[in-house]
């Protein structure tokens, strides 16, 4: 049973960069099997529809929402069973929850991402 560990939240001021992280627990995967997964993060600000935010798929397929183009950078290390998302330049807009997605049908459990002065 796979579990994701989301980490890296946290309060950062307007322009300020975080890097969020998504450990995939609960299997042991071969590089060639952890690349060919789809996976993603997605937020949720209050009283908002959970929204994708960037995605990665198994041919290596990047997708981003058009209000973090150019500021946000999808990645995954196969040798730690990780994704992350890198986040520069961040807006008061960007803050929600953000969750990690794995195979389209496991969730993280969020981790929090507030831009604020």
């Amino acid at each position: 049973q796979v579990q994701l560990v989301e980490s890296g939240g946290g309060l950062v001021q307007p322009g300020g960069s975080l890097r969020l992280s998504c450990v995939v627990a609960g299997g042991a995967f071969s590089h060639s099997i952890f690349m060919s997964f789809t996976m993603g993060w997605y937020r949720q600000a209050p009283g908002n529809q959970r929204e994708l935010v960037a995605q990665v798929n198994g041919p290596g397929q990047l997708h981003y929402a058009d209000s973090v183009k150019g500021r946000f950078t999808i990645s995954r290390d196969s040798a730690k069973n990780t994704m992350y998302l890198q986040m520069n330049n961040l807006k008061p807009e960007d803050t929600a929850l953000y969750y990690c997605n794995f195979q389209e049908n496991t969730w993280g459990q969020g981790t929090q991402v507030t831009v604020s002065s």
